[in-house]
């Protein structure tokens, strides 16, 4: 019994984590006046290695994702970001953000 609370604790934690505040930083504008790109390995670093992995390598229920552009397309990925599956919700990413790391993602085979 001890076990099974000690599991749902872990994995409310891992969610709720994976679920905290937005505390990006807005882009700052370059010497052109432009904003700057969007760094998709950083955000994968601050929103998804909570669930899954520091290599994304995944953990416990929480796919790999160090080669999921090889089961997915960009499109896909990009789909599971913004309205989630199985255990991951929808909306951790939006807008460019969410394009990055999908086109990032998506290079990983």
């Amino acid at each position: 019994m001890k076990k099974l609370l000690f599991g749902l604790s872990v994995t409310s934690m891992l969610f709720l984590a994976a679920c905290g505040g937005d505390s990006a930083e807005p882009e700052a504008p370059t010497d052109s006046g432009e904003t700057a790109t969007v760094d998709a390995e950083a955000i994968a670093n601050q929103k998804c290695i909570s669930c899954h992995g520091t290599n994304l390598e995944g953990q416990g229920n929480f796919p790999a994702l160090n080669d999921v552009g090889s089961r997915l397309s960009e499109e896909e990925i990009l789909t599971v970001i913004l309205e989630g599956r199985g255990a991951m919700p929808g909306g951790l990413l939006q807008g460019e953000e969410a394009e990055a790391v999908a086109a990032w993602l998506a290079e990983k085979k």
